[in-house]
């Protein structure tokens, strides 16, 4: 028994019926009489006015096992819907305690919707909670139902009190002693973790439970508990007494049911690199988040990822953490998926050996484009991914010693591979007309290649003038660049019926086309009142681009690298723009160093297709930022603005 756990007990005034029915009776009319004295309709719920809770509540009731399960699905829909609470949860809360309590059926039902309602949010959380500690004791009874789920449930629902359930931590120990499901008792070992407050008595249990308890879920359980509070870098001995309890009962706990102070065993494991690597090698599938937690950890988990790679979403990962390698690595696991019937896995093999510099990589591309030639041109390795990739990545990775490759994509140009032409004009110069069929893509090639002047250049002005005089922006905007009139491409912009658009439109034709676009400034400057950070700074950049002015653009761009927790891409684009202005603002300097030096990614690398992490060419970037900084310290620009902050340390 938890001693201490009330039953409602019986109003005064009533006798106590005897027998299972007089009971049931008393119970419901005690029931219907409390829930009708709630002014139900001056109450929300998610869908409006709470004047059918009172029937909800009563189904839950209800002897009829169906309608008691319609009745919790509704319950739980309005109640606690998407994890938030309004005054009709506050208010029944009471009853839905004594349903878990003394009701029919659907007790875990009833208890994990308790739970929601403790752990919701919304403006009448408190008051939520409030109800939830107040039922409470009303449910401790049921720390001893026979269902060990019951069990369990009550003790999350304990844990999820936080102060309020700091009584109930002697009735928390009493019940770890005679407890004998090992789920449960490991439970009960992180709800008194989560909530006792003296980290002496707290940590000699778990130490113990750790050296002595028989069921590895309990010793996972005491490991976890003193790994969360344990001072980084983690104890060594302590990592390899959770990873052994982790092995014998290997399953993480689902955090959803704990506080927020609770951290999983692989997520506490997962501050510090080397306890991570070292459950990597113990057999943890922690290698691929590792590297997107860490920088330069590549070289450490290739092995892991390499020998657990089975599709191309997997191959991808391997060709991502080898493009961080300089001097590549073998990759002796490579050989089946490179021999694979799928087209896509085959694709990412190769992908992937090129970005390790695997020897005869380039061979491989090769026969990729001649035995799979529309799969290396249009397969995309990920959702959001380029097609062509992989002959694009055999001409960045290997430079001129990938010029086989480049007269391939020149005997037969697509769209996709003519990136890889950029650094072979000869090559390039001899399709032009090939690449004057496939613009708009191929404008960067023909630009390169020396714009209108160059020998494609009649007649790729031409075909572009066309669709630009039809509204193509994106041919306008090809044209601009191609014969720097950017005449083509500000009428487009002004065209667009929607004032939206036309203002995006003028930002992009202004970064692609500079100076010459300048009569778009009125639309580009009002970009810069738009709700989002990213795109006042792409707005600000696209000023700078149009007039040089820095002073007032320059900390607009900046203030995108103050985005703490927020790992996305814009860090990239600001930084890139910083360095084209050549000004680094005092407000940035803190922001640019942590990028530079940070030991953890700040930047996301969601999705993964097997390109160079985004997060290497931030930190690159800050780096070359930081070091310009340091180079002009005495003079202007960059350095005008970090001599302001004290310079660079």
């Amino acid at each position: 028994m938890w001693e201490g756990h009330e039953r409602h007990q019986t109003p005064q005034g009533h006798q106590a019926p005897q027998g299972h029915q007089a009971q049931q009776e008393l119970q419901e009319h005690r029931q219907h009489h409390h829930i009708d004295a709630v002014d139900w309709s001056a109450l929300r719920h998610a869908y409006g006015p709470a004047d059918d809770v009172p029937g909800l509540l009563r189904a839950a009731g209800s002897p009829d096992e169906e309608v008691r399960a319609a009745a919790m699905e509704e319950l739980n829909s309005a109640l606690c819907h998407q994890g938030s609470v309004y005054s009709a949860t506050a208010a029944a809360v009471p009853f839905l305690a004594r349903l878990a309590a003394d009701g029919p059926g659907h007790r875990l039902s009833l208890l994990w919707l308790l739970h929601a309602a403790a752990v919701g949010s919304g403006r009448e959380y408190r008051e939520v909670r409030r109800a939830v500690a107040a039922a409470l004791p009303g449910l401790l009874g049921l720390a001893e139902d026979g269902d060990a789920d019951v069990r369990r449930a009550v003790v999350w629902l304990v844990a999820a009190g936080g102060e309020a359930s700091l009584p109930l931590l002697p009735l928390l120990r009493a019940r770890l002693d005679a407890e004998d499901h090992a789920d449960v008792r490991a439970d009960l070992v992180t709800a008194l973790g989560l909530l006792d407050v003296s980290p002496g008595p707290r940590d000699d249990r778990n130490r113990a439970l750790l050296a002595t308890a028989p069921e590895p879920e309990v010793r996972r359980a005491a490991a976890t508990d003193l790994l969360r509070t344990a001072a980084l870098p983690l104890p060594g001995p302590l990592v390899e007494a959770a990873l052994d309890a982790y092995e014998a009962a290997p399953r993480d706990d689902v955090p959803d049911y704990w506080p927020d102070a609770y951290r999983p065993l692989t997520d506490r494991l997962m501050d510090d690199p080397d306890a991570a690597l070292r459950a990597v090698a113990r057999g943890l599938p922690l290698a691929w988040e590792l590297t997107e937690t860490w920088r330069d950890r590549e070289r450490d988990v290739l092995p892991w990822l390499g020998a657990a790679a089975e599709d191309a979403e997997d191959l991808c990962g391997v060709a991502r953490v080898g493009a961080a390698l300089d001097d590549g690595a073998p990759a002796p696991w490579l050989e089946p998926p490179l021999r694979s019937p799928d087209p896509a896995v085959r694709t990412a093999a190769t992908l992937a050996a090129v970005r390790l510099r695997v020897p005869g990589a380039l061979d491989l591309v090769l026969r990729l484009m001649d035995e799979l030639p529309e799969a290396a041109a249009s397969l995309r390795l990920g959702p959001l991914s380029a097609p062509g990739a992989v002959v694009t990545a055999a001409v960045e990775v290997f430079g001129a010693a990938a010029e086989p490759v480049a007269r391939r994509v020149a005997a037969r140009p697509c769209a996709a591979w003519l990136p890889a032409l950029l650094p072979f004009p000869e090559l390039a110069a001899a399709c032009r007309d090939d690449l004057v069929r496939l613009l708009p893509a191929s404008a960067p090639v023909l630009v390169a290649l020396g714009g209108a002047a160059g020998p494609a250049g009649p007649a790729a002005e031409r075909a572009l003038r066309v669709r630009a005089e039809a509204g193509d922006l994106e041919c306008a905007t090809a044209l601009g660049r191609l014969t720097s009139d950017a005449g083509p491409a500000v009428a487009a912009v002004r065209a667009e019926p929607d004032a939206l658009a036309r203002r995006i439109g003028a930002v992009r034709v202004a970064n692609a086309l500079g100076p010459a676009a300048l009569d778009l400034l009125p639309l580009v400057e009002e970009r810069l009142r738009a709700p989002s950070r990213e795109a006042r700074a792409d707005a600000a950049g696209a000023v700078w681009r149009l007039t040089g002015r820095v002073a007032d653009t320059a900390p607009v761009v900046a203030a995108a690298l103050a985005r703490p927790g927020d790992p996305h891409q814009p860090h990239v684009a600001a930084l890139r723009t910083l360095l084209a202005m050549g000004v680094l603002p005092p407000s940035a300097l803190p922001d640019v160093r942590h990028i530079a030096c940070s030991p953890r990614r700040l930047v996301s690398g969601f999705p993964c297709d097997g390109s160079p992490h985004p997060d290497l060419e931030a930190r690159r970037l800050a780096r070359e930022l930081l070091a310009r900084a340091m180079g002009f310290g005495g003079g202007t620009g960059v350095g005008a603005g970090v001599g302001q902050a004290g310079g660079v340390a």
